[in-house]
């Protein structure tokens, strides 16, 4: 019985994709922003909307049957009422704008966030609005008359690599809930998943083989230290203008930046057998390497990133980590 009822449940899903898939081939991805026009809403009625009409051709024979005038009033009235439920259900999707906002990379195991700002243009506000993503709650919200609103949709990041939040549905069942209007919203985006860091044993303050010692050295780096009297072969650019301006004397500008001991991060070094376990330690040592603002390189399978510092390098090795050996279907 229970095989039976699995095998109904994913035909039942696959008729149902195609049918999506037929219904929307002529829409694109969109990049960020969309506007839902006439083309791209649908409506059906409910439930409550075919037992309503149900009911109105029932009441229609009887009004037939017995030549009653207010039987045909009264269905005449319910059927305008059922018509002007279906126009504004549609209205209520109708020129709305979706906008969604840049994703922030998680970890495996956290919960990403999809925002869109979903703007109302019109003099009209826009009441019993729900968002859903597959296997997702609805989240129900409106927009008030000429304003916006941000929703967010939290989706667990459950492993590395790229999470897609997939095809959005908003959708309405204002104000009867006799039928429902809905659209598709197919945003091509998504987000980077970073391994879950797991912490390993090894020691990151210099000493190994593969480390330099840390140190301190004047160049031309990002940190002012002060100025010096100015020495014949000094770069122009480096002298300090406001203080020739204030006392007539030359003075050149110094810098020097910080030196963290430099390390290598070597994937054939962790104590580890499977790849992601390795891929997780890699990334716990990349986040304390960073936290101890060292100089580090990062080793792995046909992927080698020179020593460096800084938040673009931390994000340029955590994206090797979690775009490593993806299939490529999967890729960014």
């Amino acid at each position: 019985m229970k095989t039976a009822t699995a095998w109904f449940g994913r035909t039942h899903q696959g008729l149902r994709e195609r049918a999506i898939r037929w219904i929307t081939r002529r829409q694109r991805p969109e990049g960020r922003q969309l506007t839902l026009d006439r083309r791209c809403i649908y409506i059906l009625p409910t439930r409550q909307g075919y037992t309503f009409a149900m009911v109105l051709v029932v009441m229609l024979l009887g009004a037939i049957n017995y030549s009653n005038s207010m039987a045909f009033m009264l269905t005449f009235l319910l059927a305008a009422l059922g018509a002007n439920a279906m126009w504004h259900t549609h209205r209520n999707l109708l020129g709305l704008r979706i906008t969604r906002q840049p994703a922030t990379p998680v970890f495996a195991g956290q919960t990403a966030q999809f925002t869109y700002t979903v703007d109302n243009p019109s003099r009209v506000s826009r009441r019993g609005l729900l968002l859903e993503a597959p296997e997702q709650s609805p989240i129900e919200f409106a927009v008030n008359a000429r304003e916006h609103t941000p929703v967010t949709l939290n989706l667990r990041a459950r492993r590395r690599g790229v999470l897609r939040p997939g095809r959005l549905r908003l959708h309405t069942r204002y104000p009867l809930g006799l039928f429902r209007a809905w659209s598709w919203l197919n945003f091509d985006e998504s987000v980077l998943v970073y391994p879950q860091p797991i912490p390993v044993e090894q020691t990151l303050s210099g000493d190994g083989e593969d480390t330099e010692p840390q140190t301190t050295r004047n160049r031309a780096g990002e940190e002012f230290t002060g100025v010096r009297a100015y020495a014949p072969g000094d770069s122009p650019r480096r002298l300090d203008w406001k203080a020739l301006a204030r006392t007539g004397d030359m003075y050149t500008k110094e810098f020097h930046e910080l030196q963290g001991g430099q390390t290598w991060l070597d994937w054939e070094g962790l104590p580890a057998a499977d790849m992601e376990t390795r891929l997780s330690m890699l990334c716990h040592l990349v986040l304390e390497a960073h936290r101890k603002k060292l100089r580090f390189g990062l080793r792995m399978p046909g992927v080698e990133i020179e020593p460096a510092t800084g938040e673009r390098h931390r994000q340029r090795c955590l994206e090797q980590l979690a775009c490593f050996a993806l299939p490529a279907g999967e890729s960014p």
